[in-house]
């Protein structure tokens, strides 16, 4: 605060002008400058005489805008418009008192200067303005003299101070402004280089605690602590800063991370009024994007510059008369000379040619493509270009002239031209041969090759063979001999691999067979799985792409139209297949209907002969077989003699003896000798080395097919039929009447049985036998008793049960000895005696009473004991006795026949057959079970809850069973007559 000075004075200066000087303490007078005041507002409050004389001081002194006021409430409301720059108060007001506005006045600013003027005041007034912020504080003591000199300075100092204080506010502002600015990073460091303060946008830049690093020398923080040369410009430039220089360097910030940014420092001291420096910015931008587009750009003109000067096409600018004004550096791409030689050639019109294009058209449209013209470069070769015309402004250039070498382009839709023709060629070829031979013809004009073969696989040898080759290659490379796919030769190779071969010189190669061949350039392609294309030239390296693809082409297309030869050859062959089918299919239809007739006919037929005549008639009912008969072989002349036939017979079965024999002999002899189906198919092949074909070709009898008529292993004759034409029979036909024979054989079986049933007379024959492989010998030996058969063995889904009675052993040393044979399945107890029982056993393989069933016969009993075996079976009139004999001389290895007896059954066995006729297969084994358990002794041995038990069913179920099959022989018993038996033997020694 200014205090008021001893004395003021008026001085005369050097213009003649007073002034006011002012006595300061220290006895220096300073004169007031008016610069400050002139463009200042200054407000005066109060009433008292010295405002009204300071007032006009300052309007004749200076130019300020004087304003007064004499109370508080006006001089706030001048204060609020922000108009005044300095307000100089009375203490004692109207309203208030000159503390109190300045109280008020603080609420509203603190930076308007007030000055705080009385005459009657003391240091308590002092000590409260003070304390409420006044900018000075004057004690009147002359006011007359101290509105002259010393409140002018005090206001004018007033006034400075305050606008040096908002200029520095402002600019502090300005630099916080600055500081706190996002898209810069600034350091602020302290004269010795150490780090001050960091702003938010720096700070965000690493992960350190900012209390630990301020204080360090800048180019050790985090921000470059890399020990490289980043760290080591940073303090190369702020040094250069300490010393008062800007400095600037370009660092990547911060350097350790994997994409790292590029930071433009700059580095400026900040110094103070005397030239110390007091700190140092620094301020931080992110150039990343700025650096990237540069070196992007860089890399584009570079890129452009190598594009320009390795493309194909060439820029050529001219000016108006046709001069050239730029030309590319590629120009000898196409043309072969260089730039320089290019502009010394003089115009355009030298190297395209004169009235290439028309300039009005040009100058309609600004722009001409696909100029189809032709050149001549350097080396004397023509070349076909487009080229495309366009007005520019470039380089001093009208005409920019842009040429693409269609050269090989055109050379390729030529080519593709005659590859056309070849194609329309290949539609009409029917075989492989031709297409081989086409390929040869129309590669000079597709490839320009003259040189050209092709082999075709032969799949039947595996080898290549030469189909078609050119005058050009026999020449260049002599005969060419078939090749084994074996992949050993280059032709082989191809076709084995499936490889396409260029070579620029084919004597490289390791696989070249023909070493003194002139064949230099070669091209080896499969043509699939048909064979291999081979070209070439005796000029080395004459392939270019353009030929490969041609190539290619040429053979995929020539293996389209061979793979269309096979489709179609494979399509001719099914269809003759089909036809084929169709004829074998209608055939066997018609047989089938035949068949069908015949299974009909036999089912309703009584008797063999019936059943004979009728196979016969109806297979020669039609023209597709002419001749059937039916034989049976002769056991005393081992022949077979006719029973049956129907047809054009024509005595042929007179003119043959039909003797049994596999070799040089009738169909029907082989069948009869072999027991299988015999087929010829041409009865004229072979027809010197056997008589019978002669007699058979006589009659036309074309082919022959013999079938053995055979059910369950037993023959009932031989089947054969003869048909006009060959191949008559095929593998179908013969399947199906092989099949018609079982049929006829299980008719004839059938009806066998049928008879044997109705029969009153047949024979009881009786064996003994010696054969471990019957199921009861081998019992019998191994459990050293006597077993007997005596009849009920049954068939079911799980095996044969058969009943048999133990005698001389133990039921339980016969059961374990039946365990232990893989023929018994299971066996059950049925009854027991003393030594002895009845048991149950269930067989895994066919029991000899079954198969002799199968032809009429009856199995009566068997006596087995461990040395020998009795069998007795019963064989009715209609069944000759020597089948059923072989039958069981067939089935066991030492047979004896030991009596034969002829029994006469009328009524007896006509009961016997309506009484089983009567029975279910349960009821049967349910009677049969409760028989031998003895059931029906008296006493029982056997109670029925016993034989419910061995048959798994309940007791009141084998009641019921047993009523109603007792029921059922009573009716048999009594409502029908029966005869009684006689019987007479005749023993056989």
């Amino acid at each position: 605060m200014f205090r008021p000075g001893p004395a003021t004075e008026l001085e005369t200066n050097s213009n003649g002008h007073r002034e006011k000087r002012s006595l300061y303490p220290t006895g220096r007078i300073m004169v007031a400058s008016q610069s400050v005041l002139d463009s200042s507002t200054v407000l005066l409050v109060g009433r008292d005489d010295w405002l009204t004389q300071f007032a006009a001081t300052l309007e004749t002194r200076s130019e300020a805008t004087v304003q007064t006021v004499e109370g508080k409430v006006e001089a706030l409301e001048l204060v609020r418009e922000r108009t005044t720059d300095c307000l100089i108060s009375e203490y004692t007001l109207e309203d208030a008192t000159g503390l109190e506005l300045l109280r008020e006045i603080r609420t509203e600013t603190t930076t308007l200067p007030v000055i705080l003027c009385t005459a009657a005041g003391g240091e308590t007034i002092a000590s409260e303005a003070i304390g409420a912020d006044v900018t000075d504080y004057i004690a009147l003591t002359d006011p007359a003299e101290q509105m002259t000199d010393e409140l002018v300075v005090r206001v004018e100092r007033a006034i400075r101070t305050a606008q040096r204080a908002n200029t520095q506010r402002e600019r502090a502002r300005q630099f916080d402004a600055i500081f706190n600015d996002s898209r810069t990073a600034t350091w602020v460091l302290d004269p010795d280089g150490t780090l001050a303060r960091v702003n938010e946008t720096a700070r965000e830049m690493v992960e350190a605690d900012l209390e630990t690093i301020v204080g360090e020398p800048f180019w050790t923080l985090p921000w470059w602590t890399t020990p490289d040369s980043t760290s080591t410009d940073v303090q190369q430039v702020v040094e250069k800063a300490l010393d008062g220089k800007f400095g600037n360097v370009v660092v990547t910030q911060p350097p350790h991370i994997e994409d790292p940014r590029v930071t433009d420092l700059s580095v400026r001291p900040v110094e103070n009024e005397r030239g110390d420096i007091v700190s140092i910015v620094v301020e931080g931008v992110d150039v990343t994007e700025r650096v990237d587009l540069e070196r992007n750009l860089r890399q584009s003109e570079e890129l452009h510059r190598v594009t320009l000067n390795n493309m194909t096409d060439t820029v050529l600018i001219t000016d108006e008369v046709g001069e050239y004004t730029y030309v590319c550096p590629n120009v000898h791409f196409i043309f072969g000379y260089t730039a320089e030689e290019i502009h010394e050639q003089g115009t355009i019109d030298e190297l395209l040619g004169t009235d290439l294009f028309d300039q009005e058209e040009l100058t309609e449209s600004g722009v001409l493509k696909n100029i189809e013209t032709t050149a001549t470069d350097k080396a004397g070769r023509e070349h076909t270009l487009l080229v495309n015309v366009r007005e520019v402004s470039i380089q001093d250039g009208t005409h920019l002239f842009s040429c693409r070498d269609i050269t090989k382009r055109k050379q390729r839709e030529e080519a593709l031209a005659t590859l056309q023709e070849t194609a329309r060629d290949f539609l009409y070829a029917e075989t492989h041969q031709e297409i081989a031979q086409h390929i040869v013809d129309d590669t000079p004009g597709v490839l320009n090759l003259d040189a050209s073969a092709v082999y075709l696989f032969d799949a039947d040898t595996n080898d290549l063979r030469p189909a078609a080759r050119s005058a050009t290659m026999r020449e260049l490379n002599g005969p060419l001999p078939a090749v084994h796919a074996d992949g050993e030769t280059l032709p082989s190779y191809s076709f084995v691999e499936d490889e396409s071969l260029f070579f620029d010189d084919v004597h490289e190669a390791d696989r070249l067979e023909n070493r003194a061949a002139d064949l230099r350039s070669a091209i080896y392609i499969p043509l699939g799985n048909h064979g291999v294309f081979v070209t070439g030239s005796d000029q080395v390296g004459v392939f270019d792409d353009v030929t490969r693809e041609l190539a290619d082409l040429l053979a995929a297309t020539a293996e389209a139209a061979l793979d269309r030869v096979t489709r179609e050859s494979q399509l001719r062959e099914q269809d003759r297949t089909l036809q084929q089918q169709n004829e074998q299919l209608t055939a066997l239809n018609r047989i089938n209907e035949t068949i069908r007739e015949i299974d009909q006919a036999i089912v309703q037929a009584k008797t063999r002969e019936e059943v004979d005549h009728t196979v016969c008639e109806l297979l020669t009912a039609d023209d597709r077989f002419r001749f059937a008969w039916i034989g049976t072989v002769d056991p005393a002349t081992d022949t077979i003699e006719p029973r049956a036939w129907a047809g054009s017979e024509q005595g042929y079965l007179d003119s043959q003896s039909f003797a049994v024999d596999e070799l040089n002999a009738e169909p029907v002899a082989q069948t009869a000798a072999t027991g299988d189906v015999t087929m010829v198919t041409n009865v004229a092949a072979g027809l010197r080395d056997e008589p019978w074909r002669k007699d058979a070709l006589a009659r036309d009898y074309l082919s022959v097919l013999s079938i053995p008529l055979v059910y369950n292993e037993f023959t009932h004759g031989v089947l054969t039929v003869y048909a006009p034409t060959q191949d008559a029979f095929d593998d179908t036909t013969k399947t199906v009447l092989a099949e018609l024979g079982e049929t006829i054989a299980s008719a004839l079986s059938a009806i066998e049985r049928k008879n044997a049933l109705l029969t009153t007379s047949m024979t009881r024959i009786e064996f003994t036998i010696d054969d471990p492989a019957f199921v009861l010998s081998r019992l019998a030996r191994d459990a050293g008793c006597t077993l007997a058969y005596q009849g009920g063995v049954q068939q079911s889904t799980e095996g044969s049960y058969v009943f048999v009675t133990v005698e001389d052993s133990t039921l339980e040393d016969v059961v374990e000895a039946a365990s232990q044979l893989v023929a018994i399945d299971d066996v059950q107890t049925i009854s027991t005696a003393d030594e002895g029982g009845v048991l149950r056993l269930r067989l895994t393989q066919p029991f000899l009473a079954l198969e002799l069933a199968d032809h009429g016969a009856v199995f009566r009993e068997a006596t087995a004991n461990p040395t020998t075996t009795t069998l007795v079976i019963d064989i009715p009139d209609s069944i000759d006795v020597r089948t059923i004999t072989h039958l069981v001389r067939e089935t066991f290895s030492t047979v004896e026949l030991r009596t034969k007896q002829t029994l006469d059954q009328t009524a007896a066995h006509d009961l016997y057959s309506r009484f089983l006729d009567k029975l279910t297969e349960r009821q049967l084994e349910v009677i049969q079970t409760a028989y031998y358990s003895g059931y029906f002794e008296s006493p029982r041995e056997s109670t029925g809850e016993n034989v419910a038990a061995t048959l798994g069913i309940s007791p009141p179920a084998f009641y019921t069973h047993a009523r109603t099959v007792q029921r059922k022989l009573f009716a048999t018993l009594f409502e029908e007559n029966n005869l009684p038996i006689a019987a007479s033997a005749t023993t056989v020694k």
